[in-house]
Order: C-alpha cells, then structure tokens, then sequence
C-alpha cells in the first residue's frame, strides 16, 4: 500500500492543502503537520487523529497490508508526555496517601503507556479496571513486604494493542 499517496489524497479531498507529510514506512508510522484552520486543529485534533487512523486501519485490512499510524500536528508525542506525565504525578500521590488513585478512562494504548512509565517503579503497580471505553488504570501504592514480588503490568493485562482508536 502506498500510504504517502492515500494519506495526501484524502487530505486533499477533506480540502487541506497547506500540509507537510514524512511517511516513514520501515517504522510503520506517518508524520502530518497541517498548517491552515489552526482554531479547527485545536480543537478537533483528537477526533482528527482517531479517525484518520481507524480510516488507516480498514484500508489496511481490507488490502491485506500492515498499517501505519498517522500522527497530526505532533498530537500522539504530545499526549505520550502528558499521559507519562501524568503517571508520575498519581504515583507520587499515591505514597504520599498511601491510597490508590484512579486515573480517567483511557484506551487501550494510553493505558499502556502508563503501566509501561510506572513498571520500573519500585513502590507501585498498576492495574487496568473497568470495561470497555470506561476502563481506567489504578495505581496502587505497595505497603508491606507482602506485595513486593507484584509485578507492576499484572500477567492478566490485556493492554497489549499498540495504537489508540482500536477499541
């Protein structure tokens, strides 16, 4: 599949035109930077992103090609901060209240990029609750000796998808 070409086309066909593409095939990931409508970015980036990647996705499905995924404005990076970010500051609540602290619903990815930012983090774990789009990550501070040997991704996790918008 040529991405670089469908990618553009059905940019062009939305009416975008003032846009730079870097298609890197190899890391099975695409790089948008629109330069026009900056108030319509702003505020439908996310809803931008999610779509064109599940757009990605049939297409590649329906041609029996791997995909790729398109990230606009820098938007995907920018949220891997925030979220990784945002671990850091619920694990440092949750020794300093020695309470568990739930973050908001997450999908699939983003849940993983929190337990993957906390995995390393000797006095907490994480764990992934509730179903379907309400599913949010616990961070839970560990206490005693008796869960040390806890691993912080538990071996039922099913986070395992690797791009947002699969779910």
């Amino acid at each position: 599949m040529d991405w670089e070409t469908f990618i553009k086309t059905t940019f062009d066909l939305i009416g975008f035109k003032d846009y730079r593409l870097e298609v890197k095939p190899q890391e099975k990931h695409a790089s948008l930077f629109i330069y026009e409508d900056q108030n319509l970015m702003r505020e439908s980036l996310p809803s931008i992103v999610e779509s064109i990647n599940h757009l990605i996705q049939m297409v590649a499905k329906k041609h029996a090609t791997e995909t790729i995924f398109l990230d606009v404005n820098n938007y995907r990076q920018e949220r891997e901060n925030l979220i990784a970010e945002l671990a850091r500051a619920a694990a440092k609540k949750a020794l300093a209240t020695k309470e568990e602290v739930s973050l908001p619903a997450m999908n699939s990815y983003e849940r993983r990029l929190v337990h993957v930012e906390l995995a390393i983090h000797p006095e907490v774990r994480t764990e992934s609750m509730g179903m379907g789009k309400e599913r949010y990550v616990v961070i839970k501070p560990i206490t005693d000796g008796s869960e040390k040997g806890s691993p912080a991704v538990p071996a039922s996790e099913t986070d395992t998808e690797a791009e947002p918008g699969t779910e």
